[in-house]
């Protein structure tokens, strides 16, 4: 039986679009036939169950009963990887429970399978956010996400400082999210649906809609983007390496 998967996305600054790759990473693992479930924890309204609410459930990763209710599960659910969308600005404190309580310990002892996705922003202050939450991390698997969603400029002060930072870690993989188009981006808010959804032409009830071929060309030319950086880094093959990783035909 395949270990159980934990992936945290976060970051220690809001706007820098987390949710938006969380929603990435359920389509992704969707197409992958991989069964996956997620927790929201912009407690008490959530933001990623407004696109996945069928996968997701909103929780407040500060309390230690929903704490319980997403880590004492993880070998009885019927998904084995968990999507955990953590609130802004609690991306450390988060991974400091998960050490006080010994998950990261048990990642360490291969009894789990733990990834995290830290969202950078463009500021040195992100920068200093990876020392953070790399104490913590550990032997986990690490990507540092550059999301362009909102054509932010990365770095552009001091290349050197940046690369800096990423020689003190082992075995940091980077992923870069592209710049979507406004308006196909606004036009998915507005239909409160997965990408797939919207590319296929579908509404939430699975009914046929009627979006702009033009903007489902933008959001299908820019998810396989998107997930060819996951397929650069094997991202299934690290969750559910047995598991058959043929893509369906929603985006290509």
């Amino acid at each position: 039986m395949a270990k159980p998967a934990v992936i945290l996305v976060g970051a220690d600054k809001g706007g820098v679009g987390k949710t938006t790759v969380a929603r990435t990473l359920l389509d992704y693992f969707g197409a992958h036939h991989t069964a996956v479930r997620a927790f929201d924890t912009e407690s008490p309204r959530g933001t990623l169950k407004r696109f996945h609410p069928h996968e997701t459930e909103v929780v407040d990763v500060t309390a230690v009963a929903d704490q319980m209710k997403i880590f004492d599960t993880l070998g009885s659910a019927q998904a084995k990887v968990t999507v955990i969308d953590v609130r802004a600005g609690l991306l450390s404190s988060t991974l400091q429970a998960l050490s006080d309580i010994g998950f990261i310990e048990s990642a360490r002892r291969n009894q789990i399978t733990f990834a995290v996705f830290h969202i950078l922003g463009p500021s040195i202050a992100s920068l200093d956010e990876i020392a953070e939450t790399a104490k913590f991390v550990g032997d986990a698997s690490y990507f540092l996400v550059k999301n362009f969603i909102n054509n932010t400029s990365f770095f552009d002060w001091d290349p050197a400082t940046y690369n800096a930072y990423f020689k003190k870690l082992n075995g940091v993989e980077e992923i870069t999210v592209p710049h979507l188009s406004e308006m196909a981006c606004e036009q998915v808010e507005l239909a409160s649906i997965p990408f797939v959804t919207f590319v296929a032409n579908k509404t939430a009830a699975n009914e046929p809609a009627n979006y702009s071929f033009v903007l489902r060309g933008y959001v299908r030319h820019w998810l396989g983007q998107v997930w060819g950086e996951f397929d650069r880094v094997k991202l299934n093959d690290l969750v559910a390496p047995k598991a058959e990783t043929q893509i369906r035909q929603a985006v290509g």
